[in-house]
């Protein structure tokens, strides 16, 4: 048995040790000895926690030998290394941060801990969130595990080749233009993206504070929902936090989609979508009809708009964030005995920041600046109030909305990073998501002629995750595509 258990999804993982066929401590070493092995290729990790994950699982087989067990005891998962963790390296993927060791738990690695997670350690990521390939890692690249040659996608690239290639059985990323579902799609797993204010940001280390969220990646909808359900809810330590009632994400799974409208965008089958992704989400759209949705098209007509504004408001906002990170207070600090404060301001953000994060700022500082303050981030502003719209008024004709995650699948590493427009591209069905606070998700829905896989994109209204759990459930209820395992 213990060769395969890397391969459970985190449901089937917690009934064998609820049934105390297997300990934590087995799944634990099984999991430790899959990344050991499948580690070299992936490069999924930054910080590998082995020690305190075996005696985290030792913890789990006590509780759960006491009956005292949460919904997540014992099963061994990663955490995006934007997540601050007490005691283990939280880098952001950066070299301005290596080494820094946050003193507390962000609020949802609090609340995974409280469930009785086993942490494996933290996930590879583009630096401060910044990408669509994880090639923007301060460290080194993540792989596919579909295809070593390909990227895993970003910025949680690595949370979701390490779900893919069974070196987790669960992890949580962050989204704030599109960074856990596309990954999850360019990788073959789900990927959820919940409603802005709906897990606390708390701990998560800020890129753009009015786009980010955290949500889990998983191999099933139904692990999803057992994850969610444990790290949403309000906190008082984050404003921004949706003072709302958490449902029971688990029961919404039966609902099934007889009875639901379900809106295809038109916008999202622009061209620049590949044959073989729309083959496939037309294919997914289908079977979704079969089982008794009523597929509505629908139009968001200020679609094209999303990557301008996007790229103005994501910046803006990472330019004030990123302001800390001054060699002052905490990470690297380059100070020459005959340098005076300036000279170290410049020194250790031209050397700590990489490229793209170099880009951005200035991008956003530009935005910022007196004279194109209002031509540019108040207008975005502007533009992304009709955005919002477009989504209001779709969902008061249909339940959820459908599309594909990205217009291709995974592409080759080194294929667009010097093209950073190609690379922004990238997100373009995604990126509205965000700029209107909404839930959505990805679910494997078939493979590109590569191999490579492709996602469904799920979209539902403000704090709707049960609707769009509920439709990714039925339709994997339906399909083998989530079965499916990387030939690593």
């Amino acid at each position: 048995m213990t060769a395969s258990l890397h391969d459970l999804t985190l449901l089937e993982a917690r009934e064998l040790l609820e049934r105390r066929q297997i300990s934590s401590l087995e799944l634990t070493q099984a999991l430790l000895a899959r990344l050991e092995a499948v580690e070299p290729r992936v490069r999924a990790y930054l910080a590998v926690t082995a020690d305190l994950a075996l005696d985290m699982a030792r913890a789990a087989d006590q509780a759960l030998a006491q009956g005292k067990g949460g919904p997540l005891t014992g099963i061994p998962a990663g955490i995006k290394d934007v997540i601050c963790t007490a005691g283990v390296t939280t880098t952001c993927g950066s070299k301005i941060l290596q080494g820094f060791v946050p003193p507390y738990d962000a609020t949802l690695v609090a609340r995974l801990k409280a469930a009785g997670m086993v942490l494996l350690g933290k996930h590879n990521m583009d630096e401060f969130a910044m990408g669509s390939s994880t090639e923007n890692s301060g460290f080194f690249t993540t792989h596919n595990p579909w295809d070593l040659a390909a990227i895993p996608g970003g910025s949680s690239g690595g949370s979701a080749a390490s779900v893919a290639a069974g070196s987790a059985l669960f992890a949580v990323g962050t989204d704030t233009g599109g960074s856990i579902r596309q990954p999850a799609s360019h990788c073959g797993v789900v990927g959820l993206k919940p409603t802005y204010g709906r897990v606390s940001r708390f701990g998560l280390v800020a890129f753009a504070s009015s786009l980010d969220q955290a949500g889990p990646l998983t191999r099933t909808v139904a692990d999803a929902a057992q994850v969610l359900s444990v790290i949403a809810g309000h906190d008082p330590a984050d404003s921004t936090s949706a003072p709302r009632e958490v449902p029971d994400y688990n029961a919404a799974l039966g609902r099934g989609v007889k009875g639901l409208k379900l809106g295809v965008v038109r916008e999202f089958f622009a061209s620049g979508l590949e044959p073989g992704v729309e083959a496939a989400v037309r294919a997914a759209l289908a079977v979704l009809e079969a089982q008794g949705a009523e597929l509505i098209e629908v139009s968001l007509p200020h679609t094209d708009y999303a990557l301008p504004v996007y790229y103005i408001i994501a910046p803006a906002e990472a330019s004030s964030n990123l302001a800390r990170y001054d060699g002052v207070k905490y990470g690297l600090s380059l100070r020459s005995p005959q340098g005076d404060l300036m000279d170290m301001y410049l020194d250790t953000r031209s050397q700590g920041f990489g490229p793209e994060v170099i880009r951005r700022i200035m991008l956003g500082t530009y935005a910022l600046s007196a004279g194109y303050y209002e031509a540019y981030y108040g207008k975005a502003g502007q533009v992304r109030t009709l955005i919002k719209q477009d989504y209001l008024e779709a969902f008061q004709q249909v339940d959820a909305l459908l599309g594909p995650v990205a217009p291709t699948p995974a592409f080759d590493i080194g294929q667009k990073v010097d093209d950073p427009l190609q690379m922004y591209l990238s997100d373009i069905c995604t990126l509205s998501v965000n700029l209107a606070g909404l839930p959505g998700m990805s679910v494997p829905c078939g493979f590109a002629a590569s191999g490579r896989p492709i996602g469904l994109q799920i979209i539902g209204p403000h704090f709707a995750e049960e609707t769009l759990l509920a439709v990714g459930h039925a339709y994997q209820q339906a399909t083998d595509h989530h079965r499916q395992r990387p030939p690593l």
